[in-house]
This record gives structure tokens, C-alpha cells and sequence, in this order.
């Protein structure tokens, strides 16, 4: 993969303002909860490292884009998470290296919004997530406001090159519920966002009987 050299160089720099009004403690309350073997989806540069517990006996970090990918694996030598042993895995989400109902927790935070089929990324989800495992998950997502949703469809692709191939517009609960997922997810808002990318969604998500 080609990746986004200067995207990458940006991201934490980008996410600052909204990280300090309050991302950051809704990524340490979700990721909090993740228990052991854990894998997370787009780690991206690792912004979710410290919030990972010893709970947590095995992470796998996987990261589609080579430049984050560097980032990722900087930010894990300077500062390793509590969590027992970790490894970063360049994979995307339509393809997870891992075997069926191998991990009883997988993370994802922000992440797909920008997978190219958020179908084929869910179900892969489904598949290496165990019986009784967890998704844990918060994503921005299309809004409920016909006003915004509408400006959300018409910006989709100028957003999409500004942003690394982020969508602003997508149902991602709906598609949850589709891949076979359980979700009662808490209605929120992205603190200091862009209104397109303020809608808010997480929670927990588990495989529907």
C-alpha cells in the first residue's frame, strides 16, 4: 500500500484539540475495557496505547498504511502499553491476518469511516471474534439531522481527499447490525470537530444469537 506519508505526519497534530476536549477520555473509558486477547482495527499512530490495561494478555495492532505504521511501532518502543505482549501486523480490515474466533476483544476507533468495504470489514470482524467476544467500538457516523446529513453526502469526496479517504456519511451501526452485531450504541458528538465528522457513536457491541 502506498499509504499517506503526510497524513500520517499530521494525524496527532490534527486530533490535538479534539483529543484534549475530550477524545482522549472517551478512548481511556472504551479501550479500558478491553480483555485478553485483543486486537485493534487502524491503530493509526497508537493514540489508543495507553489506554490498555494488563487485562489485556495479548494485543495485536493492525495498521493497513505503512507510514502510520512506522508511527505506530515508534510510539510502542517509547512507550509500551500495560497490556502483556504486542506486535503491529500491516494488515486491512477486509483482510485480518488471524484465525476464527481467535481474539475475545476487538477495537476500533475511527476507523471505518475509512475502510474501502465497510461490509466485507464488519464481517471480517465477526469472524475472528469469539463466542461471548466484544467489539468495542466509536466512530463518527452519518447524522440523524437531514440538514448535515445532506451536507455530508455533498462533501463525501472533497472530505475524502483532505482526509485520507475518510467518509463522513456512513450508517456504521446499520452496518454492524448487518454483519450480525448486537448494538445499543450511545448517541454522542465529537468534541471540537468539523461539524461534517461530529456525530458520535460508541459503545459495545456483541454477535447476536
Amino acid at each position: 500500500m502506498r499509504g499517506h506519508r503526510f497524513f500520517a505526519a499530521i494525524y496527532d497534530w490534527m486530533l490535538a484539540g479534539t483529543e484534549d476536549a475530550g477524545l482522549r477520555d472517551m478512548r481511556a473509558e472504551l479501550v479500558g475495557q478491553a480483555e485478553g486477547r485483543t486486537l485493534e482495527l487502524g491503530a493509526g499512530t497508537g493514540l489508543n496505547l495507553a489506554h490498555y490495561t494488563d487485562a489485556v494478555t495479548e494485543l495485536v495492532l493492525t495498521e493497513p498504511d505503512p507510514h502510520m505504521a512506522k508511527r505506530l511501532r515508534d510510539r510502542l518502543g517509547a512507550d509500551p502499553p500495560a497490556a502483556g505482549s504486542v506486535k503491529v501486523v500491516e494488515a486491512t480490515a477486509e483482510d485480518l491476518p488471524a484465525e476464527d474466533a481467535s481474539f475475545d476483544t476487538v477495537v476500533s476507533t475511527l476507523v471505518l469511516c475509512t475502510v474501502e468495504d465497510p461490509a466485507r470489514a464488519t464481517a471480517e470482524l465477526k469472524r475472528v471474534l469469539r463466542p461471548g467476544g466484544r467489539l468495542l467500538y466509536l466512530e463518527h457516523v452519518r447524522s440523524e439531522d437531514e440538514r448535515l446529513e445532506s451536507w455530508q453526502d455533498r462533501l463525501e469526496r472533497p472530505w475524502g481527499w483532505l482526509a485520507a479517504g475518510c467518509h463522513p456519511n456512513r450508517p456504521t451501526a446499520t452496518t454492524l447490525a448487518a454483519a450480525g452485531f448486537s448494538v445499543e450504541p450511545e448517541e454522542g458528538s465529537m468534541p471540537k470537530a468539523p461539524p461534517l465528522v461530529r456525530p458520535l457513536i460508541r459503545g459495545r457491541a456483541t454477535l447476536s444469537a
